[in-house]
């Protein structure tokens, strides 16, 4: 019996907006409006939302990039949808299904060329950012009678130091890569053209480690932010907990012995 087969796709038909692409434990999502600089519209929402949801329900995965096709990240909202109506935003899970409920495993960005807008916001709901050292980034709402509601008033607080992101949010201007870097938005600048390739990098780094010590990693690191300081050993404990107990960690401590790369399980 021979194997079904997914048909050709037509070449007269468009490609998604949002492409996902498995790579050794790392899934590659990229924002494929190139030509409107990955404006984002309520179809991207949609389709980065099954995108996440598979994702985290994919043990094979460690880790995500997500990045921007045509050398630019994402210049935020699309306003010819938003004046229709529509905006690029699942409720419950905000701009691009990211920016109010954050991936169980790990995302970094790969930024070439602006972060802007809902572009940076996204940005910021990564767990780790390269950008190429040409990148611009900015919060440019109140230019546009808007306000930066996906996160740039809310999470960039959070990241930055008070008067960082209240000159960000305020003036609506650009900054550059050494910026946002010296604030602590960005753990790697590099040649421009060359952000996914060190994004990747980075990400072949995180995939090589047990994959429940990752997952619980970022959960405390997510999570202890709302923790009271008398709960927060008792707390991470609860969480942490069972990761020694597994057999993973077992692995881990076996393969260190014997002077060998772990075979990893997930449990």
């Amino acid at each position: 019996m021979t194997a079904p087969h997914t048909p050709p796709r037509d070449p007269h038909e468009a490609p998604p907006a949002v492409l996902a692409e498995k790579r050794e434990g790392i899934l590659v999502i990229t924002l494929n409006r190139p030509e409107a600089k990955n404006a984002a519209t309520e179809e991207m929402a949609l389709l980065m939302a099954d995108i996440l949801d598979d994702f985290a329900a994919d043990d094979a995965l460690a880790v995500a990039v997500l990045t921007g096709a045509g050398g630019t990240f994402c210049s935020g909202m699309d306003l010819k949808d938003f004046v229709k109506g529509r905006r690029p935003a699942v409720e419950g899970r905000g701009f691009l299904a990211l920016t109010e409920r954050p991936a169980p495993k790990p995302i970094i960005a790969a930024v070439e060329g602006y972060a802007v807008a809902g572009g940076f916001e996204t940005m910021l709901a990564c767990d780790l950012v390269v950008a190429a050292e040409n990148a611009k980034f900015g919060l440019p709402e109140v230019k546009r009678g808007l306000v930066a509601a996906a996160g740039g008033l809310v999470a960039l607080p959070n990241r930055a130091p008070r008067a960082i992101a209240m000159e960000m949010a305020l003036t609506g201007d650009m900054f550059d890569a050494q910026y946002v870097r010296a604030a602590g938005l960005v753990n790697r600048v590099v040649p421009a053209g060359s952000a996914l390739e060190a994004a990747l990098e980075l990400a072949a780094g995180i995939a090589a480690n047990g994959p429940l010590a990752v997952r619980v990693t970022k959960r405390v690191i997510v999570e202890q932010a709302g923790w009271p300081a008398d709960e927060a050993y008792a707390r991470q404990q609860e969480i942490v907990g069972p990761v020694f107990e597994s057999a993973d960690a077992k692995e881990g401590a076996t393969a260190f012995a014997e002077k060998r790369a772990p075979r990893w399980t997930g449990r």
